[in-house]
């Protein structure tokens, strides 16, 4: 029996890991699309459920198959951000092994049986792809604020990004562990997270749904012209982003742990502008002060959470186009030469710096060729880079 086209999950949107389903002319792009990997995060399901049920009522000459998977389905019954790990913070190559090799990860918990479901359902997209395959992880925060994207530093995904009328935010993924976006980015994947505001806050679905009818006609899965309201998703997102730098710079992260008693002060939003030294949070060690001026990012008003905030400065669009040439010039692979760097001899794409010998080599330049993440060990300053830069993989392997 030939598969139905059009296809929804039996059981409640709530329940089910498949949400929905379109596919159109054969030989297009695969948009995946993944909302509530945060229990308390369901405002990207209902947005995308309602854009497929929409484009499945349009005449349009849509190519290629947006799929929408839940996260975190556990979690989502019971409005909580995670039951007992982040699953967006468990993606590392290390579980995905143990994963793969044996079904499950030693002392398992719920979210264990959520990561190997959501792995196996976007296992199964990726093994049928002969396109170009996108992904969208929506998500809200517990803070007012703008919408924002967040970009792992590719190319790829920086021309997919700037189609959309926000903020960019670079750096963010690179200082964290175990992301989904990460892992997706590096089998391969165009990938772009859209915070669209606040948890409860009804423009959030709005601003949701705008993003993923952007997303299809930015992959080429519509014409433009086939979308009577694009003009107004774009003026939507704009006006919510007024005012707002066009790409800004993670510069800080402060991690924290339940133990702390993290409180964060009263006041803050998205995008909100600190001097340094100005006092952001208590715990359980005292007063914690901005360290350097700049913006707030994703400060934490809620229970559960290893991010209390974020620090950002604005990344100027002329490093933008500066950083472009010398990636495509492939400037990269000159590193290695200056002393005190070496590459790493097990890992692809990671280069091992000796900060005793290379101590004036300026970090910047890491990080316009794609060196973003960044982990000291003692004397040694390890920095990595996001693969598939300029291009698609041949296949998007496991």
């Amino acid at each position: 029996m030939e598969t139905p086209r059009n296809m929804r999950p039996a059981g409640s949107p709530a329940t089910a890991r498949l949400q929905c389903r379109h596919k159109g002319g054969e030989g297009g792009p695969t948009l995946v699309v993944v909302g509530g990997l945060h229990g308390n995060e369901p405002a990207g399901l209902v947005a995308a459920r309602q854009v497929v049920a929409d484009l499945e009522k349009a005449e349009t000459g849509f190519r290629g198959e947006i799929v929408v998977l839940a996260g975190n389905l556990r979690a989502l019954e019971r409005s909580v951000r995670y039951q007992h790990r982040d699953l967006n913070r468990v993606w590392t190559p290390e579980r995905i092994r143990e994963l793969r090799e044996t079904g499950a990860i030693a002392g398992g918990n719920p979210e264990d049986l959520e990561q190997r479901e959501l792995l196996e359902a976007i296992d199964a997209i990726l093994a049928g792809i002969q396109g170009e395959a996108y992904f969208l992880d929506l998500h809200t925060s517990s803070a007012e604020g703008c919408p924002f994207l967040t970009v792992g530093d590719t190319l790829r995904n920086r021309r997919f990004a700037m189609n959309f009328p926000l903020p960019l935010i670079l750096g963010l993924e690179e200082q964290l562990e175990g992301s989904l976006l990460e892992y997706l980015n590096n089998r391969g994947m165009i990938t772009l997270g859209v915070e669209a505001g606040q948890h409860d806050a009804p423009t959030s679905v709005d601003h949701f749904m705008a993003a993923v009818w952007l997303g299809m006609v930015s992959a080429g899965m519509l014409q433009a012209h086939e979308l009577p309201a694009l003009d107004r998703y774009r003026k939507l997102l704009a006006a919510a982003a007024s005012g707002m730098p066009r790409v800004v710079e993670v510069r800080y992260r402060f991690a924290i742990t339940p133990a702390d008693d993290f409180r964060m002060q009263p006041g803050y939003a998205n995008f909100h502008h600190v001097r340094k030294g100005e006092l952001l949070a208590r715990d359980r060690a005292g007063d914690i002060r901005a360290i350097l001026a700049g913006m707030v990012l994703l400060p934490l008003y809620q229970g559960q959470g290893d991010d209390g905030f974020f620090l950002a400065t604005e990344f100027r669009p002329f490093w933008l186009k500066v950083s472009g040439a010398l990636r495509r010039l492939r400037t990269a692979s000159l590193l290695p030469l200056f002393p005190g760097v070496r590459r790493h001899p097990d890992r692809e794409g990671v280069l091992i710096v000796d900060t005793r010998v290379a101590r004036w080599f300026p970090l910047q330049i890491f990080r316009l060729v794609g060196y973003r993440k960044l982990r000291r060990r003692g004397k040694l300053l390890l920095v990595s880079r996001r693969k598939f830069d300029l291009r698609a993989p041949v296949r998007y392997s496991a």
